[in-house]
């Protein structure tokens, strides 16, 4: 399958870790009901769509089983692509149950606010569902007598967690098991939304009301040395500062201090919700009339306009010693996220260099 990006690039779409732990189960009850090992397996995705996945390893008896499938995240940046995720499945005694849980390197829930019970593998309940409805379909004779216990670990969930969400989340020792669609979508805005969205709702569940939004993880790291709050108030919005300001609004956040490089906070002083560097560029015009207004001569003016980045015209100014530029741009930064939030949330907005310093801050 492939979806198309704005340049008409085809790009390969994968599947997510639900779908690839129902596919690993679903073969492992097959595997034990036809006594044969299996190679690729059909799976039934919410809405009723179909996908066929091919199957990494499978071993049986007469009542366990263990397959797994490798994740495929297609051209999407996955940290996850490439995993094994294995499923271990056991008949039981237990009549018409599916039980399922985590083993290693599935994380466990600590926090709350994920829509999971504290101290619960992180399976979602959308690949619940999942797997669910797959082994009932292939298994309902099994059912009749018997009940099905499934285990799903990914041997280097530990070693990928770090690099996702999930520490600050409060998932510890693993990776999720996530989805809901069953399919991952190249460069999919909807899964980065779906984080923030969650980031926020765990800030609220505990407790708090104040959030850190940053355009991502370095400038985090110098807003955690300026800002004393713990980690689950800390969310990395990327490019979506637009999208979470508003969800803090939707979701009566008190104050949110916004932290940035000067690329992004001009963008987003400039009006732009979505700062992707390839759906909007940084205006030198813009700077160079603000500059203007923050009393700089011509030819300091006419050398931002010929600038080539927003970096290089943040080099300009410290040079040419332009007092009030970054308070001045983090200004305008501040007037339209408080517009985007309907002036329902509190702001304030931090403006470093790039190795850490303080350029500018308002208010």
């Amino acid at each position: 399958m492939s979806e198309t990006d704005k340049s008409g690039q085809k790009l390969r779409t994968g599947f997510t870790t639900g779908t690839c732990a129902t596919a690993a189960a679903k073969a492992a009850l097959v595997s034990i009901i036809t006594k044969k090992r299996i190679e690729s397996i059909e799976v039934l995705l919410p809405k009723d769509k179909r996908i066929t996945i091919n199957v990494a390893s499978c071993r049986f008896d007469n009542n366990t089983a263990r397959c797994s499938v490798i994740k495929d995240g297609g051209d999407d940046p996955d940290v996850t692509h490439g995993a094994e995720i294995i499923a271990d499945l056991q008949i039981t005694d237990h009549s018409g149950q599916i039980e399922i849980d985590g083993g290693i390197g599935v994380g466990r829930v600590t926090k709350p606010g994920l829509g999971l019970q504290i101290g619960s593998a992180a399976i979602n309940p959308t690949p619940k569902k999942m797997l669910i409805q797959n082994l009932t379909e292939i298994g309902k004779e099994i059912l009749q007598k018997n009940g099905i216990r499934i285990i799903v670990s990914v041997p280097k969930g530990a070693e990928i967690a770090p690099k996702t969400d999930n520490p600050r989340l409060g998932i510890m020792g693993g990776i999720s098991i996530l989805g809901t669609t069953g399919i991952v979508v190249p460069y999919s805005t909807a899964s980065f939304a779906a984080s923030i969205r969650q980031s926020l709702d765990v800030t609220i569940a505990m407790g708090d009301n104040t959030v850190v939004l940053t355009t991502g993880g370095r400038s985090e790291d110098y807003a955690r040395k300026e800002i004393s709050l713990p980690d689950h108030c800390f969310v990395q919005m990327g490019d979506f500062s637009g999208y979470t300001i508003q969800q803090c609004a939707k979701k009566s956040i008190k104050t949110a201090h916004v932290a940035g490089f000067v690329g992004k906070l001009t963008k987003i002083a400039m009006g732009i919700k979505q700062t992707h560097v390839k759906s909007s560029k940084v205006d030198m015009d813009f700077l160079a009339d603000l500059a203007k207004d923050c009393n700089a001569n011509n030819k300091t003016i006419d050398e931002i306009k010929k600038a080539n980045t927003a970096r290089h015209v943040q080099e300009i100014i410290i040079e040419n010693k332009i007092d009030g530029f970054f308070v001045a741009l983090c200004k305008m930064a501040y007037d339209q996220m408080r517009m985007h939030s309907e002036n329902k949330v509190e702001l304030k907005v931090i403006l470093f260099d790039f190795d850490g310093s303080i350029l500018g801050r308002y208010p």
